[in-house]
């Protein structure tokens, strides 16, 4: 896949924005950057889209930056030559996808029917936009249009919000998400980037949903971990489950029958997405052990971090 549309993937939320003054521009992507979520949208739907990519992918080469609600061909060439590194129209128009394609240019066209999916499918498209989300028919169609076609992705738009953010991104059909919540153009235009960081953080929050899982000892062999595990179980009247390499007590405690990474254990940490999880963590200079990981039918399901917090190493782990 296009590593625009990769990483597109991997931050899993797309802010689409409003701006008017081309000033805000910087600050605004400052906000975003300090919010975790370092990529922007910008729509075409004021004189200042074209200057304000220009600045942002000046500015913040590390920042995704693309442009939204263009309609036109010309409008296109504009936002390329400024800077924006993918294109997305609210609806499917023909001529700025074969434009877009034949300049090897990243596009995302709206679409909101059987009809358009299976123009983009004929187009070699991978992923689209739902466009209007909700207004279109929700999550719930969402499910029913994407049933027949197992060979692209979507990025719901409009009407998305932290109410429904996890329920869009928890289906299989759906790429990322696309929300304009935490960049409202009230925000932007009374200079309050401080809310946009606070809101972005809550989205990405939302989306990872870090979770605390277990708590992992290390014991130096099988006698000591059963007999903490015994403790344990007395204590809290906890069930206790003897595996091959540890015993669990509960969910909360796992006992290893051998000291293993960490000097005191590990601490599981249970994540709605372990890519964006990685992805999000490396950006941090967090990055993962590839020697532990472990799958499941070809996916990843666990793996442990290069990092120690008070003599305990950190694993990751899908939910």
């Amino acid at each position: 896949m296009n590593e625009v549309l990769e990483k597109i993937g991997e931050l899993g939320i797309v802010p689409v924005i409003k701006i008017d003054d081309s000033k805000d521009a910087l600050p605004l992507g400052k906000a975003l950057v300090e919010g975790d979520l370092p990529i922007a949208e910008i729509t075409f739907r004021t004189t200042a889209a074209e200057e304000s990519i220009k600045t942002l992918a000046n500015e913040l080469p590390d920042m995704l930056v693309g442009a939204g609600t263009v309609l036109t061909i010309e409008q296109a060439k504009k936002a390329i030559a400024a800077g924006a590194r993918f294109i997305v129209s609210p609806g499917f128009n023909s001529k700025i996808v074969d434009y877009c394609l034949e300049n090897n240019i990243v596009v995302t066209p709206g679409v909101n029917s059987p009809t358009q999916v299976e123009l983009a499918l004929e187009k070699g498209l991978e992923i689209v936009k739902f466009f209007p989300a909700e207004a279109s028919g929700g999550l719930a169609f969402l499910k029913a249009i994407s049933a027949p076609y197992s060979d692209i992705k979507f990025i719901p738009t409009g009407g998305v919000s932290p109410i429904n953010l996890l329920s869009y991104l928890s289906h299989p059909s759906v790429y990322a998400c696309g929300g304009s919540w935490m960049v409202k153009s009230d925000f932007i235009s009374s200079g309050n980037f401080q809310q946009i960081t606070v809101l972005a953080k809550e989205a990405v929050s939302i989306m990872l949903g870090f979770q605390l899982v277990h708590l992992g000892i290390n014991e130096n062999s099988t006698e000591e971990a059963l007999k903490s595990a015994k403790q344990l179980s007395r204590a809290f009247n906890y069930p206790v489950k003897e595996g091959n390499s540890s015993i669990f007590v509960g969910e909360s405690f796992e006992l290893m029958k051998k000291k293993y990474l960490g000097k005191h254990g590990h601490i599981a940490i249970a994540t709605n997405n372990i890519q964006r999880a990685i992805a999000y963590l490396s950006r941090k200079g967090i990055n993962t052990l590839k020697e532990t990981t472990k799958e499941s039918d070809g996916k990843l399901k666990a793996i442990y971090l290069n990092l120690d917090v008070s003599g305990f190493a950190i694993h990751l782990m899908q939910k």
